[in-house]
């Protein structure tokens, strides 16, 4: 189960970023679905699971496009919602031709979904294996769906991007793993993370706010982990990128698939095989477009 955000992604391909107030000439242009919440929900329905949403969008064609793109991946949407009062969320996305990204969102919808929302969806939690929220929805809504994972013995995948420097403390503590890369672990312990030691070093802060455990990514060198017992680094594969933008999601996703189906896995093989996942991903252009499907991944990761 995952309850989080839908936004439309509205992506420019550029030869660099742009300076501030600076406008340069783009050289494709293309528009896809995007959301922390739904890439990780489709990435892991890619792999083979079977997955709930718990969303809202707009009533609108971005909207009702959705819909359609949550049914043709084999997504559960009973308790996907259509709201009248905001347009679906957005986010406009410039790649540059080294595959680096930067991105704008508008939230729109999402910020509509409540509390009751995932409260109605209490009984597709209890019946779940996973799990998995991020920070695109209100944190009374998150919070909501943690505290009933936790109430129900689900555990719980928190992925706290984008990352909020007030994010409040229970939702460490309702989270069996939180997730973040390195810029979003600088943001919540305000202190820097370039050397795998920094990350260390956050995770352990982390660690000491109350989180089950910790897993901070750090884009090709890897990620981290650590818990009570626990502490390494998994590396990842060196690839040439093609695009960036949602490979953390295909990530997450992998993981929660893993977590989910082969529970009997180390923390650690498990890792190892989403951060494959992640690699095949950023080789292809557009987010959930690049997203591969299981028959076309090594039958060893599975």
């Amino acid at each position: 189960m995952v309850v989080g955000s839908c936004m439309t992604d509205l992506i420019s391909y550029t030869p660099r970023l742009p300076s501030p107030g600076e406008t340069i000439h783009g050289h494709r242009f293309t528009v896809g679905f995007g959301g922390k919440g739904a890439n990780q929900c489709v990435a892991a329905t890619r792999l083979g699971a079977t997955a709930a949403m718990v969303a809202m969008v707009g009533d609108d064609s971005f909207g009702h496009n959705y819909l359609q793109n949550f049914r043709d991946n084999g997504v559960d949407i009973t308790h996907v919602g259509v709201t009248k009062d905001a347009a679906t969320g957005v986010a406009p996305i410039a790649v540059d031709d080294s595959g680096e990204n930067c991105i704008i969102i508008v939230a729109g919808a999402n910020l509509k979904l409540s509390a009751s929302d995932v409260e109605r969806a209490e009984g597709v939690i209890k019946g779940s294996s996973v799990v998995v929220c991020q920070g695109e929805i209100t944190p009374e809504t998150t919070l909501t769906a943690l505290k009933l994972a936790r109430k129900h013995n689900v555990k719980t995948l928190m992925n706290a991007a984008p990352a909020d420097a007030n994010i409040p403390t229970d939702i460490l503590k309702y989270s069996d793993i939180f997730c973040v890369n390195e810029s979003e672990a600088e943001v919540l312990t305000e202190r820097k993370v370039k050397t795998e030691e920094d990350a260390y070093e956050a995770a352990s802060n982390l660690m000491s706010r109350g989180c089950g455990s910790v897993l901070i990514t750090l884009g090709e060198e890897g990620a981290i982990y650590v818990s009570k017992d626990q502490c390494f680094r998994v590396p990842a594969e060196a690839v040439t990128p093609v695009d960036t933008t949602g490979a953390g999601d295909a990530f997450v996703g992998a993981l929660a698939y893993y977590l989910a189906y082969h529970p009997g896995l180390s923390m650690e093989e498990m890792m190892r095989r989403s951060c494959h996942i992640a690699s095949v991903s950023v080789q292809a252009p557009g987010t959930q477009s690049s997203y591969p499907t299981r028959d076309s991944l090594p039958e060893t990761l599975f």
